[in-house]
C-alpha cells in the first residue's frame, strides 16, 4: 500500500509561517530597539516585593545585566520562530506566542529600568486593578455574544451603574446595596437591550449606540445637575481590601491578586462560574447552539429567544459590576464620563482572548499591564512617548483578527437576529 502525504490546510500553513515570521520579527524588534540603546556594565534591579506591609513572604530583589539579559531574549525569540518556521509547533503555538509575549515584556522592563530599580509587584497590583472592570467588560461580551448578541452598550451600562452605586452607597450607607442596586439597574438596561435587539431585531449596533448614548446623556444630567451641588450624594465608603488566608503569602502573585476587595474576588468566582457554565453544562451547549446556529437549536426545542434574554440581561449585570468597582472598588465618587471607554476596551480583549473567560481575562491583563506602563515610564524617564504604549493593546489586536496567531472568528450567528419560521 502506499502510503498517502498527510492533508495540510493551506491557510493554517499559512498561519504558521505568519507566526514563525512574527516571532522573528519580536526577536529583531528586541535587538534593535532594546539592545542597541544599552551599553555593557549596565544593571537592572526588579523589587519582588511591595512597597508597602502585607503578610506575603519577603523574597531577595532580583538584578539583571541588562546587555546580557537582552541578548539572551532576542536569540530565544529568533530561535524559536526559525524552529517555528521550520517544523512548527503544531498545538503548542499558543503557548509559545505566550513565552515570547513574555520575553518581550521582560525585554522592555529590563531596557526601562537600567542602572535603576523597577518594583515588579507593584506593576501587577496596579495591572490588575486596572484590568479588572475591563475584565468585567469583557466577560459581558463573551454571555451576550455567545448566545448571538453583540453588546455594544457595555459602556453604557458601566457608566450607569457606577452612577447608581455613588448615589445609593452614599444615601444608605451600604455598600452590599448599592452594589445590588447598581447591577440590577445595569440588567435593565441588559433588558432593554435585549427587548430591541431580540423582539423588534432593531440591529444590535445601532440599539446598543443608542443605550450609550442615554446613559451618557443622562449620568452626565444627574453628575452636572444634582451631584456637583449636593456633594453627600457623592461621597460612598469603598470596598476594603480582604486579605485571603495563605494565598496572600505567595510572593509576588499574593499581594497582586489575594490582597484586593470583594468585586476583584467576584471577578475571579465569574471566570470560573462562566467557564464551567459554558462548557460543561447543558446551559452552556445550549447558549453556543444559539450563538453558532439558532435554527438548527430551535429545531431541537431549545427556546432560542429565552436563552438569548437570559444571557443578554445577565452580561448587562456583569458589565454593571464593573462600573461598580470604578466607584465602590476604586474612587469613591462619581465623575462624567468616568469609565473612559473600557467598555469598548473589553470588547477588544473579548475579540483578542477569542470569545474564551480565561482568554479575555488575559487579554484585559494586556490592556492593564500596558496602561500601567505608561505611568511608570513618566517616572523612569524612559525616552518613549506614553501614547506609543497606549496603542500597544489596539495594534495586538489587529494582529489577532489578521490571523497571525490563529483564527479569531466569532460564533457564526453572531449579531444576527432570529425570526422563528
Amino acid at each position: 500500500m502506499t502510503a498517502h502525504p498527510a492533508i495540510v490546510d493551506p491557510a493554517a500553513r499559512r498561519r504558521s509561517r505568519a507566526l514563525g515570521v512574527f516571532l522573528v520579527l519580536i526577536g529583531l524588534m528586541i535587538y534593535v530597539f532594546f539592545v542597541r540603546s544599552s551599553t555593557a556594565g549596565q544593571l537592572a534591579t526588579f523589587g519582588m516585593n511591595p512597597g508597602r506591609q502585607t503578610s506575603a513572604l519577603r523574597i531577595a530583589d532580583v538584578t539583571l545585566p541588562v546587555l546580557t539579559s537582552l541578548y539572551i531574549m532576542s536569540l530565544l525569540s529568533v530561535a524559536l520562530g526559525v524552529a517555528q518556521l521550520a517544523w512548527g509547533f503544531r498545538r503548542a503555538e499558543d503557548v509559545v506566542l505566550g513565552l515570547v509575549a513574555l520575553l518581550l515584556v521582560l525585554a522592555f522592563l529590563t531596557w526601562a529600568a537600567r542602572d535603576q530599580s523597577l518594583n515588579l509587584v507593584g506593576i501587577l497590583e496596579a495591572a490588575v486593578q486596572r484590568a479588572t472592570p475591563i475584565a468585567l467588560a469583557a466577560l459581558s461580551g463573551v454571555l451576550c455574544e455567545r448566545s448571538g448578541v453583540v453588546n455594544i452598550a457595555i459602556e453604557g451600562m458601566m457608566l450607569t451603574a457606577a452612577l447608581v452605586s455613588a448615589v445609593v452607597g452614599s444615601v444608605s450607607g451600604s455598600l452590599v446595596i448599592a452594589l445590588v442596586v447598581a447591577v440590577l439597574a445595569s440588567g435593565l438596561l441588559g433588558a432593554l437591550l435585549a427587548v430591541l435587539s431580540i423582539r423588534y431585531r432593531v440591529n444590535q449596533i445601532i440599539s446598543g449606540t443608542a443605550i450609550n448614548i442615554l446613559a451618557t446623556g443622562a449620568t452626565s444630567f444627574v453628575s452636572a445637575r444634582f451631584l456637583a451641588v449636593y456633594q453627600h450624594l457623592n461621597s460612598p465608603s469603598k470596598f476594603p481590601n480582604w486579605p485571603v488566608p495563605l494565598l496572600s503569602r505567595i510572593p509576588i502573585i499574593g499581594p497582586a491578586f489575594f490582597e484586593s476587595n470583594v468585586i476583584v474576588y467576584l471577578l475571579f468566582v465569574l471566570l470560573i462560574v462562566v467557564h464551567i457554565m459554558l462548557y460543561y453544562t447543558p446551559w452552556g451547549l445550549r447558549t453556543r447552539a444559539v450563538g453558532e446556529h439558532p435554527r438548527a437549536a430551535d429545531t431541537l426545542g431549545i427556546n432560542v429567544y429565552r436563552v438569548r434574554y437570559i444571557n443578554v440581561i445577565l452580561g448587562g449585570m456583569v458589565a454593571g459590576l464593573g462600573g461598580v468597582f470604578l466607584v465602590l472598588g476604586s474612587v469613591p465618587r462619581f465623575d462624567e464620563l468616568m469609565t473612559a471607554g473600557k467598555g469598548f476596551i473589553g470588547l477588544a480583549a473579548l475579540i483578542f482572548g477569542k470569545w474564551n473567560p480565561f482568554g479575555a481575562f488575559g487579554a484585559s491583563l494586556i490592556f492593564g499591564f500596558t496602561d500601567t506602563f505608561q505611568a511608570k515610564l513618566q517616572i523612569l524617564r524612559a525616552p518613549i512617548p506614553s501614547q506609543f504604549l497606549r496603542m500597544a493593546p489596539y495594534l495586538i489586536t489587529m494582529i489577532v483578527l489578521a490571523g497571525v496567531v490563529g483564527r479569531a472568528e466569532p460564533p457564526a450567528a453572531d449579531g444576527e437576529p432570529y425570526e422563528k419560521q
